[in-house]
């Protein structure tokens, strides 16, 4: 990366540094060059920035050279030398900040006390040449204080060390060069301001950019080390003093912004203290991307608008004064500008610039520091300026250093608080200090809108009195913009929560306006740099939900008041940052909607606020609450929407709802209480008829009531008159009517008049029948007579009513089921007719008998049918046969049948046998091939038998019965003889053996005569003498006659059958020419000539046809040749010759070809003719020429001799002669040759050998030239892991005798390659430098004469990577209860590398709970999905359970260790407890309170709840008796005291846990009775009617009819109770008295409309009223004018001043 280098600010007595504690210093500018031969010392002299530029000009001269010279010859590489004059006086410079440096001293004992020691100077080594050459080609320029003087104190240096030869040469290094930055090492800078001052070097590592991947800072090993100088503070005590402490201080570390570099001078200017007054002036080229015009005498950025490639930008130290820097706006891509040292008095003009990182401002003549927002911008200096005020401080969103020292803003209190409210959370230093704690504990108590202000102008001031300060500045700003004669009184937003409600307060107070202001809303979200707000899309109300995206970020609010149709400017506030969900939801507001009249449906609705869960299946009851009774849960109701039901009526229903997220948590149940529930008026629908309207049915009237309890609803029965007028009463009173004959052809009409219980009446409704027919005839006493048996005939008998019978029909059928279904399950037998009789049939056996009686009237009306089944299943008989007998001709050849007669059930599978008998007294032998049929064609083997059948019948149910036999009564006769075909088989041609085929049959055949015949064209037939055989060979007599044959059948008894004669066959046509012998002539081996001789018939000879062919083997046959003779050949030996002879007629016509087979060809004596040796080289496999005769070659026999000089061949021909300077080495027609061969000769003794083994004689052959060794060459380089951490490099040498060769690691990144320095040996062991990369291993080969092979690399290793981390165990701390919390601890194993990889390449360690299922036998773990924390607290859900803990480690490297578990025996229920416990309700006398509470500590038992009252003040609580529900209705005896409810929590098991009580607030009176009892009580007196019972000492129940009038008299001083006047009575006073005690007012709690007045103990009156309204109102009054005797003022609970 290239930055700026400000080589010229060096001061070399004042930036020289130690390095190491033994006292080594090293000079400190960028690279400085090694002196390898000669030193030349300073006196008291320094540096100049002309020196400095004169190297770096060398440095880019000699770059090109230097690479070439280095990537040529690894051993040779360009040297400079830098000579300084000691005569030159030091300029004065300035750094980045203004300040001068000081002089160094120029005594020649100081300079020897910071360059030397002992008298010898110290010189950083430089690396190694091939790896700067390496380093050149792909480097990154440095930081700006890389080569600035002041950093030579404390700027990095690089020390690359080598031990090639090559290092001893010097190099000069370019001065913006950047070293690298090891990923482990930390980093400091000492100047970040101007050029950064005291900065921090921020990390680099080799991954953090691809340009940076070629950079030297992925590649080099350097070591940086920096300090904090400042060159301003006086005395160099006070300078060591800060230079100690900054090095003892553990700080993060900051480099610049990295800035992608390409090599070349056609991207970089430098022109610095050339005095350039114009950037017009010169020509500056597009492609530029590093100007540095710094020491000049610029005034204006005008021209710079071309470089829109420009990335680094230095013009510190020019005559800048502003404004007129918006030609900077085309630099897009600037990264790095510098302006300090000039004379800027406002960066108003200084435009927005994308990608700026770092900005320089200081030493200039700043105010403020208002310019452009700039959104990357990470360093800003701006030191010694005269900034007095933040306001128009820019947004600055990235910001992370901050410095402003050396201003008069320092004064301001607390501004670093103020700069941390105004960057925000990335601010990480200021004043190149970390940040303070206690400063950034100030800035959180400022409000959220102080950013703001400051910003406008306000005065920073104390966090105590800021909120009402920063009020007062908009309030102030805002003031003349409001709607006349309206104030802003107040302007704030509650603690945002995600997914919970969020108000705005907006308060404007009218002083001076009738008109009415209206406000208008929109809420927007932003960053927590409070800048970009962006509005929420439909959030223009007084509430808003954060959602789960806005954490961590702020609300806006922009209040718009309106007034008379104008919009005033808005008004705004900023909220404090939107906090994270507590995840227990909540419900903000509960109701239920719909009409409270039963049959309606009313609905639930819960408005919830989620708080940062995943809202979920929230869970929803209904209770029902009658008078003066406990609530109780509808069965079902589970749902946000009821149907209320007559079960409902006179009772309030409670909706109870309770939040559940996603994740199964809970809120808090709440509920909403609905008014007594309505009766609907009484109505009824769907009225029907109930039956057929027939005569003498009884028809029923129904319908579906509605409307509270029915009671004694009204029925009628219509009966239409016969015109369908008028409407008779037919009954009256039910809702059943019996059809009379009355009835028969009208209709009826059933009315329903529908009565609740309390007797109102509902509009009715009516059903009508259809036409009232007359009774059809009906049948009974119906009966099935007759013997259940197969065969049997069976009757049914029935009696017929209604009318005359007709024709009636019967139809039977049968079932398996002992009972009717009606019609299921029958299967008709017989199909409906007049006769009643049956004769049951076989299929009805094993089956019910049924009959359908259909009566008929004489009109043929039918009636409703009737069934009757019979009390048993058909009976069948045993299977038998009746009758069996045998039919047909019984002579050979003829067919036949048996037939029988089966009874008894349904026939199975019944057993057929043939027989036959020799005669009719033996037994006969079983026919197989007729056994099963009822058929047999009698065989041949019959002949002179008797035939006999036998049949066995069986039932289907396998029942089988007595057997049968049937003997036929003569023998079996033989057949007619006969010749059944006769035919001649052959083809008519000479030669050919005609076959005559015949069948005959008719018994044994004995010698039937044949006889073969000819006949001439005319007809003439003539006998073949001698021809009587079954087979004729056709001769040449034949030609041209038909050929046929004759056959007489002849029986063995000599018995004849007729004649029959074949059909004829012919003419005879003469037969194809022919071969008929062939042999070979000539000798059978190799070289020989073969000839044959052939004979020939068949007509005249034409051309045959000769063809050799050669046989390998069966399936082998090569045709070689046509003519009449074969030479022998190689090829032949060992197969045979077979030669195919085609006789060929005169006439064309080809005969059948004849072939003959000579012997195995013989092979000739085998011979060597001809070898020969090529060249012979090392490993290269040496193949003689050679040449072979005499048959197929076999396995030759070969011999390979070494010798140091050539022998005479006579003496190999002759093995016995074979010096003792020959060695044998090989025995294979080739050979390669080895090491040891080399500069030796080579000879083969070959012994010529046929493939049968026969020998020749041997030949031998010598080498032209002695063995020569291969050029060296290495393979199978490879790399091996001898252990962790451990690899050995390995490999293959060739090529001669191996000398001294070179071995090399290098190490790939990204692809890099990149030599390893020091590692030239055949084992490596990695370092944290080589974790993510892979090794390669290179190997040099060099023979032992010095001959250099090519370098060979190995594929590359596998990724290295260290260790991977190990959890040896996981144990849990903490109780394994419900309610305590487990946290699972991993153990490390004990080893130093595990330590090591935990502290420096861990990355996170996740962790998963699970609980157990099923029983210790088949125990699973199922997952805990949300609970991934080392942490868990035992829930109640997890009692019985096992936990588990499964964790795993991951490196920074991805890698997963083993997963490792611990499990917890089971969970134990934990100490029964109560927490969050709180009584809801509102707090007034009439409302019903609900006391909840989250219990833990297993299942939750029956758990105790006490209602008591508490007087304020007093720790007294009285017990309210039968109050141990969870919920309370108050009344009026509450009034002033805290309701107490005490829980006692107890779990399942019997065991109780600590009592927990919650209070309200002391009970007030309810609003509107409140107002009603202050007006009675401040008229002083007041009558109230009331009622009482007529008989006091009555049980009975007080009724509407045991009731009396009465009125109730009070006044402040008495109260009495007056009987009301009558006709017959004055009024009379039944009970007086006044308030003194022990008057009191007593309430029944089971009944609100009674109360009892207590004057004393025989004074005492129970009274009622209508609404328990009435009756608390009477109580308050009674008690209020009571008051002076009450513990408790009751004027006072109700307000009412005495």
């Amino acid at each position: 990366m290239e930055v700026l280098a400000d080589s010229h600010n060096e001061d070399s007595s004042s930036r020289i540094q130690p390095l190491t504690s033994s006292g080594q210093r090293v000079e400190s500018s960028a690279e400085v060059p090694k002196k390898s031969s000669k030193v030349v010392k300073p006196s008291g002299t320094a540096l100049t920035s002309r020196t400095f530029d004169t190297i770096s000009s060398m440095n880019k001269r000699k770059q090109g050279a230097a690479q070439n010279d280095i990537s040529s010859s690894r051993s040779k590489v360009t040297a400079t030398k830098t000579v300084v004059s000691s005569n030159v006086a030091p300029s004065q410079r300035r750094n980045s900040t203004g300040d001068v440096l000081p002089k160094r001293p120029s005594s020649a004992s100081k300079l020897k006390e910071n360059g030397t020691e002992n008298g010898k100077k110290i010189v950083p080594s430089v690396s190694d040449p091939g790896k700067k050459s390496s380093l050149e080609n792909r480097r990154m320029s440095l930081p700006a204080t890389t080569a600035r003087s002041e950093t030579i104190k404390s700027s990095p240096v690089s020390h690359l060390s080598s031990k090639s030869d090559i290092s001893k040469t010097d190099v000069v290094r370019k001065t913006s060069t950047k070293p690298s930055v090891s990923s482990s090492r930390r980093v400091t800078s000492s100047a970040v301001d101007g050029s950064i001052g005291h900065n921090n070097l921020r990390k680099v590592t080799s991954n953090t950019s691809p340009s940076a991947a070629h950079s030297p800072s992925s590649t080099g090993n350097f070591k940086l080390r920096s300090v904090s100088s400042s060159v301003d503070r006086g005395s160099s005590s006070s300078s060591r003093k800060k230079t100690s402490a900054l090095e003892g201080r553990d700080s993060r570390f900051m480099m610049l912004p990295q800035v992608d570099v390409k090599a070349g001078d056609e991207l970089r200017l430098d022109l610095r203290g050339h005095r350039v007054k114009a950037l017009n002036a010169l020509t500056l080229p597009p492609s530029l991307e590093f100007v540095y015009l710094r020491d000049n005498l610029l005034s204006s950025v005008e021209g710079i608008e071309i470089l829109k490639k420009l990335k680094v930008l230095d013009l510190s130290f020019n005559d800048f004064k502003g404004p007129g820097f918006e030609p900077l706006g085309n630099c897009k891509g600037l990264q790095q500008l510098y302006l300090a040292g000039n004379q800027i008095a406002s960066l108003a003009t200084l435009p927005q610039l994308p990608n700026l990182e770092f900005l320089s401002v200081a030493q200039n003549k700043l105010k403020s520091l208002n310019m452009a927002s700039q959104p990357r911008l990470q360093v800003l200096a701006a030191s010694k300026n005269k900034i007095s005020t933040l306001k128009g401080f820019p947004y600055l969103p990235v910001l992370e250093h901050l410095r402003v020292e050396e201003n008069p803003i320092l004064e301001m209190p607390h501004l670093e608080a103020a700069s941390i409210l105004l960057i925000g959370p990335t601010l990480k230093k200021f004043n190149d200090r970390d940040l303070s704690l206690e400063e950034i504990e100030v800035a959180k108590q400022y409000p959220a809108r102080t950013a703001l202000c400051i910003r406008d102008g306000w005065e920073f001031c104390h966090p105590d009195l800021a909120d009402v300060s920063t009020f007062s500045f908009l309030v102030d700003k805002s003031k003349d913009n409001l709607p006349p004669g309206y104030i802003l009184k107040q302007a704030s937003i509650d603690q945002p929560f995600e997914d919970d409600i969020c108000h705005c307060h907006f308060k404007f107070a009218n002083i001076s306006s009738d008109s009415e202001l209206a406000l208008k809303y929109q809420w927007f979200i932003g960053e927590r740099t409070l800048s970009n707000f962006e509005p929420i899309a439909d959030a223009v109300g007084e509430v808003y939900w954060p959602k789960h995206h806005d954490v961590g970020k702020y609300l806006k609010v922009e209040c718009t008041p309106i007034m008379n149709g104008v919009q005033y400017p808005s008004v705004f506030e900023i909220s404090s940052l939107v906090s994270p969900g507590t995840g227990y939801p909540k419900v903000l507001n509960l109701s239920v909607h719909g009409e409270l009249v039963e049959g309606n449906v009313i609905r639930g609705s819960a408005e919830i606020a989620w708080c940062g869960g995943t809202p979920g299946k929230c869970v929803a009851s209904w209770l029902r609450r009658r008078w003066n009774s406990s609530p109780v849960v509808i069965v079902g109701a589970e749902d946000e929407y009821y149907k209320l039901t007559v079960d409902d009526i006179d009772s309030i229903l409670v909706f109870m709802y309770t939040p559940v997220t996603e994740e199964g948590v809970k809120g808090e149940p709440q509920y909403a209480m609905t008014d007594f529930i309505k009766a609907a008026a009484p109505s009824v629908k769907n009225v029907q008829v109930i039956g057929d309207a027939v005569e003498g049915n009884i028809i029923k009237g129904v319908g579906e009531y509605f409307g509270g309890k029915e009671g004694p609803s009204k029925f009628k029965w219509l009966r239409e008159s016969r015109d369908s007028s008028i409407r008779e009463l037919a009954s009256s009173g039910t809702n059943e009517y019996i059809v009379t004959k009355e009835d028969i052809g009208r209709r009826l009409l059933f009315v329903y008049i529908p009565i609740n219980f309390e007797g109102q009446e509902g509009t009715s409704a009516s059903s009508i029948t259809e036409i009232v027919k007359q009774a059809p005839p009906r049948v009974t006493n119906l009966k099935i007579v007759g013997d259940l048996r197969e065969g049997n005939k069976v009757t049914v008998t029935a009696a017929v009513t209604g009318g005359t019978e007709g024709s009636s029909r019967v139809q039977w059928f049968k079932t398996t089921f002992p009972k009717l279904e009606g019609e299921n399950g029958l299967e008709p037998l017989s199909a409906s007719k007049i006769p009643k009789a049956f004769r049951i049939s076989l299929s009805a056996a094993g089956h019910y008998l049924v009959v359908k009686f259909t009566p008929m009237s004489p009109d043929g009306e039918a009636g409703e049918p009737a069934y009757a089944i019979s009390e048993k299943v058909v009976e069948t008989l045993p299977p038998s046969l009746n009758f069996l007998s045998l039919t047909g001709n019984f002579s050979e050849g003829e067919i036949v049948t048996a037939s029988y007669g089966y009874i008894g059930g349904h026939e199975g599978k019944s057993m057929y046998s043939w027989y036959l008998h020799e005669n009719e007294t033996k037994n006969g032998l079983l026919i197989p091939e007729a056994s099963g049929q009822l058929q047999y064609r009698i065989a041949k083997n019959a002949i002179g038998k008797f035939i006999s059948f036998k049949c066995t019948p069986v039932r289907d149910d396998g029942i089988i019965g007595e057997p049968r036999t049937f003997l036929g009564q003569e023998r079996v006769q033989p057949g007619s003889p006969q010749v059944l075909s006769l035919k001649i088989s052959g083809e008519a041609i000479e030669g050919t053996t005609l076959v005559a085929e015949k069948k005959y049959w008719g018994g044994e055949e004995g010698d039937s005569v044949i006889q073969w015949f000819l006949t001439s064209p005319d007809g003439t037939k003539n006998v073949i003498e001698g021809a009587t055989t079954s087979s004729y060979t056709l001769t040449v007599r034949d030609i041209g006659l038909l050929v046929s044959v004759s056959c007489e059948p002849v029986r063995s008894d000599l018995a004849h059958g007729p004649i029959v004669t074949s059909e004829y066959v012919g003419p005879v046509v003469p037969g194809p020419p022919s071969c008929r012998s062939l042999e070979f002539v000539g000798s059978m081996i190799e070289g020989g000539c073969v000839r044959f001789i052939a004979e020939y018939t068949g007509g005249e000879r034409g051309n045959c046809i000769h063809e050799w062919f050669r046989l390998k083997n069966t399936s082998m046959k090569d045709k070689i040749d046509v003519d009449d003779y074969l030479d022998l050949s190689i090829a032949d030996v060992g197969a045979l010759i077979e030669l195919v002879y085609t006789p060929v007629r005169a006439d064309g016509q080809i005969g059948s070809p004849r072939s003959i087979i000579s012997d195995i060809i013989v092979p000739a004596d085998p011979k060597g003719i001809e070898l020969v040796l090529p060249s012979c080289c090392e490993d290269k496999e040496v193949i003689p020429l050679k040449s072979y005769y005499g048959g197929i070659e076999g396995t030759g026999k070969y011999i390979w001799y070494r010798t140091k000089e050539k022998i005479d061949k006579s003496e190999f021909v002759n093995k016995a002669a074979i010096s003792d300077g020959a060695l044998v080495v090989g025995e294979a027609l080739t050979y390669t040759p080895s090491l040891e061969d080399v500069d030796s000769y080579l000879a083969l003794y070959w012994v010529p050998t046929r493939a049968d083994g026969k020998l020749g004689d041997p030949v031998v052959a010598f080498s032209s030239h002695p063995v020569m060794a291969a050029h060296p060459s290495v393979s199978e380089v490879c790399i091996k892991k001898l252990s962790l951490g451990v690899y050995a490099g390995e490999g293959k040498y060739y090529g001669g005798y191996e000398g001294s060769s070179l071995y090399s690691w290098y190490r790939e990144t990204k692809g890099d390659i990149v030599l390893i320095n020091g590692a030239n040996s055949t084992t490596y062991e990695v370092t944290d430098s080589d974790y993510t990369c892979r090794l390669l291993f290179g190997y040099t080969p060099v023979r032992s004469d010095a001959l250099v092979g090519e370098l060979k690399l190995s594929e590359p290793s596998d990724i290295i990577l260290p260790e991977e981390p190990k959890i040896e165990a996981l144990c849990f701390r903490g109780k394994e209860v419900e309610g305590e919390t487990l946290t699972a601890v991993e153990a490390i194993p004990k080893s130093d590398i595990q330590h090591h990889i935990w502290n420096k390449y861990k990355k996170e360690i996740k962790y998963q709970w699970f609980y157990s299922n099923g029983d210790k036998e088949q125990k699973s773990f199922e997952p805990l999905v949300s609970q991934v924390s080392c942490s868990y607290k035992v829930r109640f859900e997890d009692i019985g359970r096992s936990l588990k803990c499964e964790c795993t480690i991951t490196d920074v490297f991805g890698r997963t260790s083993n997963t490792v578990s611990a499990q917890t025996s089971s969970i134990s229920p934990g100490i029964p407890k109560i927490d969050k416990l709180e009584i809801e309700g509102r707090g007034f006398h009439t409302n019903l309170y609900a006391v909840r509470g989250i219990y833990s500590g297993g299942k939750e038992g029956k758990s105790r709840i006490q209602w008591l009252r508490s007087m304020v003040g007093s720790p007294d609580l009285i017990s309210i008796p039968g109050e141990t529900s969870r919920m309370y209705e108050a009344n009026v005896d509450d009034v002033g005291y805290r309701l107490v409810a005490v829980y006692t929590p107890v779990r399942e098991d019997g065991v109780e846990g600590q009592p927990v009580s919650a209070s309200t607030d002391p009970i007030s009176v309810e609003p509107d009775i409140y107002k009603e009892v202050k007006q009675k009580l401040e008229l002083g007196s007041v009558k109230f009617e009331v009622l009482c019972e007529k008989d006091r000492s009555s049980k009975e129940a007080p009724g509407a009819g045991n009731l009396e009038r009465r009125i109730l008299e009070v006044n402040r001083k008495r109260v009495k109770v007056v009987k009301p006047g009558s006709k017959t009575s004055f009024p009379n006073t039944e009970i007086r008295g006044t308030y003194a005690p022990p008057f009191h007012v007593e309430l029944y709690r089971n009944d609100p409309h009674r109360f009892k007045i207590v004057v004393d103990s025989d004074n005492e009156m129970d009274l009622m009223v209508q609404t328990k309204h009435a009756c608390d109102i009477i109580v308050l009054v009674i008690r209020g004018f009571a008051q002076r005797f009450n513990s408790t003022s009751l004027n006072s609970l109700l307000k009412i001043e005495t």
